[in-house]
């Protein structure tokens, strides 16, 4: 019996709803920032040759530790449009 790479792929990793439930953090920000709910751009990338791919823009997200309220501190996803015009109070 002739076993191909994908059959011993998977055979050897473990399901990803099993690996999501049991990670400790997710590790990925999300494309959407908090603030004022920009998220990606989708539209076509356009070669020399004018053959058309799909693509997609994502906005410059960072994860910040701001002030929700007086006292109060929380990591958010803002987007560096916010930052800059100080939506966001960095704490």
């Amino acid at each position: 019996m002739r076993l191909d790479c994908w059959t011993v792929l998977l055979r050897v990793l473990p399901c990803p709803a099993v690996c999501e439930r049991f990670s400790g953090s997710d590790s990925t920000v999300a494309a959407v920032c908090d603030v004022c709910g920009k998220g990606p751009g989708f539209g076509m990338s356009v070669s020399h040759s004018h053959r058309r791919t799909p693509r997609r823009w994502n906005p410059n997200i960072q994860s910040v530790r701001a002030l929700i309220a007086p006292g109060n501190r929380r990591r958010i996803n803002a987007c560096t449009s916010c930052i800059r015009a100080g939506k966001v109070v960095r704490a």
